[in-house]
Parts: C-alpha cells; sequence; structure tokens
C-alpha cells in the first residue's frame, strides 16, 4: 500500500470513491441497503447545515477509508459529544495504521472544538478492531439497544 498522505473532510467530488468504500463497509457487515438510503447518507455528508461528517483517508491521492460521525448535545456535560457512526478502510490498507490515524485525526478536531467524549460502538466479535479501540480507552460496559420503527 502506497504511505497515507492526508486525511480531510469528504466533499461532492468524492462521492465515486466514497461509494467504493461503503460497498465495502456494507459488505463487511453482510449488509446491502436500498440506493436512497445511500443517497441520502451521501447527501447528509456534503450538506455543510448537516451534523454528519466524513473524513476520508487518502494514500497516494487515494481514498482507502473513511470516518463518518455527528457531533449531537449530550444530557451528561455542558457541550457536545461526537459519536463516530461508521469507520471503516479498504482491505488493502488495513494494517498501516489507516484507522488508528482516523480516531486520532476525530480525537485532534474533537479538542479543537471542545467537544467533550468521542464514542463509537463495534460488533462483539471484531477482535480485530477491539484491539485497535482497546488502545484508546477501555469498554465502558455499555449494551447497545435498538429496535426498528
Amino acid at each position: 500500500m502506497k504511505q497515507m498522505d492526508a486525511i480531510r473532510t469528504a466533499h461532492a467530488g468524492d462521492e465515486a470513491a466514497w461509494r467504493g468504500l461503503w460497498r465495502g463497509f456494507t459488505g463487511f457487515y453482510g449488509i446491502t441497503l436500498p440506493e436512497t438510503t445511500t443517497a441520502a447518507t451521501w447527501a447528509r455528508i456534503i450538506d455543510p447545515d448537516h451534523p454528519m461528517t466524513c473524513r476520508l483517508a487518502l494514500a497516494g491521492g487515494e481514498a482507502v477509508g473513511f470516518a463518518i460521525h455527528h457531533a449531537h448535545a449530550s444530557t451528561w456535560v455542558p457541550g457536545n459529544d461526537v459519536y463516530l457512526e461508521d469507520l471503516f478502510v479498504a482491505p488493502e490498507a488495513r494494517g498501516a495504521g489507516v484507522a488508528r490515524a482516523l480516531i486520532e485525526d476525530l480525537i485532534a478536531i474533537g479538542r479543537a472544538k471542545g467537544w467533550h467524549r468521542l464514542y463509537w460502538n463495534t460488533h462483539h466479535d471484531n477482535a480485530e478492531a477491539r484491539r485497535l479501540y482497546d488502545r484508546f480507552c477501555a469498554d465502558d460496559g455499555h449494551i447497545r439497544y435498538r429496535m426498528t420503527l
């Protein structure tokens, strides 16, 4: 893999590259989403008035990973928390520190913006990801419940 050379916010011209990564992400989880969901996600990402943002990791000028996140108010602290909703690195770029760099990028942004906490979820049997996440902080013991409405 080429050396990672940048992490930056996604813009409209990144749609094709992001969609390729997004297909890899949803495929990793064995999920097929309707095109309307993918289109809505991309529209939110590039809408400057929407809180959802996507940071892209680039290697040799090509997108090799993303971190989709959004800040929100919290009842536990006076400022905002930020939820890292989706993190993905292309298979050919794994093991090169891209995921770690994307998380560190969000930490730096969060500190600069005064966010209070960064949090995320992962599947309990995603051992590789959990090894990385455990380097940042301990599992806080919470279990997620999700209901479709």
